[in-house]
């Protein structure tokens, strides 16, 4: 993606179901759970550079001794830095007492994060909240064991000003305005009520034993129950995975499968993971063998090891995020891999159109590195049809073709190069607005002599174009300065229009070009009364509950097609002084959901939100841009 932006963070979760005596001799060590967790996280470092955290909890410790352990990084390599910590525990004990290394019952007695159930999170930071209190695992703490709550998760919530609202009818008193705190409270309280109401009733039946309550509470702690009543109210897309202090856990995920989430059991492990391809890498086990938690339901893992996956909220049309096809997930997954792919191949009759069907000189490219895969597809799809133009020229002039003619039909094969280089190393530190435009203009570089000038049309394949600033600022001017006749910029997915207010931070309407384009054009044409209209229906509906609302922005697109919205954004991306024509060809809305069947989430391109939360902020960030308010629409 040219225009980078904030996105999905990651969970890994590991419930160790035998000793770790077991690991150590079975696998030589007893550190097999904090080893698998590490490959786990980063295998999935793509989902957060901003932070990582760890937790880890010991099962049937004697009290008085530490069961819980926590260490939270913002290192520029988080996930490094955490697991370095965790190591310079073991080495310590490795030159003075290496014979204790090989002791699983004296490491879980005496040294921290040797527990059975680890839990793991990679994080994006939104709008300035990065801090290590903004961290995952988040920890409510109890002296009873069984109030103690750890979570970690992929998640937004569209409704917490309603979320915080109830826990104050509870006659709680939230320390923080966020979704994490409203979902760790909302679970510790019915958590809290849980364990009292379990307490009371084995109170009635005559048990005085406290020490005995406490261990029948840990048995008989009703998780999905708990889930049931938390969530009850939750608007959102999320993917959450949680630790009791004795031991329960659970993985759930939201009713529509907005947030991904994978997982795997044997007889030794249960495991879960934000995606697939990091459980089959850490374990090497098979495409079939990882299992997707259903949408709605809960993979909860009692203490004592029994397994279930349960239903906490019924569940609904399953609208799985779309981008996590398109770019946030990695590539490495079969069915991902295949589908971006597609997306490239359904583009060519629109490249091939742009591109006059001139295959001889038209230059094929991609904007690195997350265009690569479908860039694979585009390129397919263009010798599909070169197979076929071969075809048909041949049986057409079959019996008159000469072998001049026959040379050149067959020796047709499409240009493909790489043009746009990515130099990772810039960094555009210097602070003055001119000064920081004129390095952004040279974080991509290019590959010279490969343009025929004023001749070859040069197609650039990015996988989405959200502000079109990288390529206004620097791509279009590093092509157009390879002398190309025409360049058609490409996007793999379609004209991203709304904002995301389910993991992904994208929430200010006017960064978005395709936003951009459609006002200019109703400015244009006169017709301001349509965005006037769209304001005023828009702050009237904050009023109304989330389920009365429709998203009114939809107003604002609705008098264009999607090439006129397409043409003014390539008049809005053309630098000055540009020699080259400039086409901006998107994908279609039916092709994406061709590509990705499974995942109809595309309410970024649609406006089609999957909860009633997703219309209200769709609004509000109308109203924040009407408004000049630069904030953002959500928590």
């Amino acid at each position: 993606m040219s225009d980078s932006i904030k996105h999905e963070c990651g969970v890994a979760f590991i419930r160790l179901l035998k000793p770790l005596s077991y690991y150590q001799q079975k696998y030589g060590t007893s550190l097999y759970g904090l080893n698998k967790l590490y490959l786990l996280m980063e295998k999935q470092h793509n989902r957060g550079q901003d932070g990582a955290g760890v937790a880890t909890i010991k099962l049937d410790i004697a009290p008085g001794k530490r069961y819980i352990s926590r260490h939270r990084s913002m290192a520029p390599s988080a996930v490094s830095d955490i697991f370095e910590y965790i190591q310079k525990k073991f080495a310590e004990i490795q030159k003075e007492q290496p014979e204790k290394m090989q002791d699983a019952e004296w490491l879980k007695e005496n040294v921290s994060f040797t527990g059975e159930v680890l839990l793991g999170h990679l994080r994006y930071g939104t709008h300035g909240k990065n801090s290590i209190e903004s961290c995952h695992p988040f920890l409510r703490q109890n002296n009873w064991q069984t109030r103690n709550l750890v979570i970690a998760g992929n998640f937004n919530m569209t409704n917490v000003d309603e979320l915080l609202q109830q826990l104050y009818d509870l006659g709680q008193h939230p320390k923080e305005k966020a979704d994490t705190v409203t979902v760790l409270e909302k679970i510790g309280h019915f958590l809290d009520t849980e364990n009292q109401g379990l307490f009371d009733q084995y109170k009635r039946e005559g048990i005085d034993d406290n020490t005995e309550i406490s261990r029948m509470i840990a048995e008989d702690l009703d998780i999905a129950k708990i889930l049931r009543k938390s969530a009850s109210k939750w608007d959102g897309g999320y993917t959450i995975a949680g630790i009791c202090g004795h031991g329960d856990a659970f993985v759930m995920r939201d009713p529509a499968g907005i947030r991904p989430a994978f997982y795997y059991q044997n007889d030794e492990i249960v495991v879960a993971a934000s995606e697939r391809p990091a459980l089959m890498t850490a374990f090497n086990i098979p495409l079939e063998a990882v299992k997707e938690i259903k949408p709605g339901h809960a993979l909860i893992v009692k203490k004592n090891g029994r397994i279930t996956e349960e239903m906490f909220s019924e569940p609904k049309e399953k609208k799985s995020c779309s981008f996590e096809r398109i770019y946030f997930s990695r590539g490495s997954d079969a069915d991902i891999y295949q589908e971006r792919k597609q997306l490239g191949r359904l583009l060519c009759p629109q490249i091939l159109k742009a591109a006059n069907y001139d295959i001889k000189n038209t230059v094929f490219s991609f904007i690195p590195n997350t265009a690569e895969v479908a860039f694979y597809g585009m390129v397919e799809g263009v010798h599909d049809y070169i197979k076929t133009y071969q075809r048909e020229k041949l049986l057409k002039r079959a019996d008159k073709i000469s072998d001049e003619e026959l040379d050149e039909v067959l020796s047709i094969s499409p240009r493909v190069e790489k043009i746009a280089i990515k130099d990772v190393k810039l960094r555009t530190f210097i602070t003055q607005d001119a000064d920081r435009g004129e390095m952004v203009a040279h974080v991509y570089d290019t590959t010279y002599g490969l343009i025929n000038r004023g001749t070859d049309t040069l197609v650039a394949l990015d996988d989405s174009i959200v502000r079109g600033t990288t390529l206004k600022q620097s791509i279009l001017k590093i092509m157009d300065r390879l002398g190309p006749k025409k360049i058609v910029v490409v996007s793999s997915a379609p004209q991203i229009r709304y904002p995301d207010c389910y993991g992904i931070d994208m929430s200010r309407m006017g960064e978005f070009v395709a936003f951009e384009a459609a006002i200019s054009l109703l400015r244009e044409s006169g017709r301001e009364d349509i965005i006037v209209d769209a304001y005023q229906k828009c702050k009237e509906s904050a009023k109304l509950p989330k389920e009365q609302v429709e998203n009114y922005v939809k107003a604002i697109y609705a008098p264009f097609t999607d090439q006129e919205i397409s043409d003014r954004i390539a008049k809005i991306i053309t630098p000055k002084d540009t020699n080259a024509e400039v086409q901006v060809i998107y994908q279609t809305l039916d092709n994406l959901h061709k590509a990705c069947p499974g995942h109809l989430g595309d309410w970024y391109f649609s406006g089609d939100f999957p909860t009633p939360g997703g219309n209200k902020i769709a609004n509000r960030a109308f109203v924040n841009w009407m408004e000049g308010n630069n904030q953002r629409a959500y928590m």
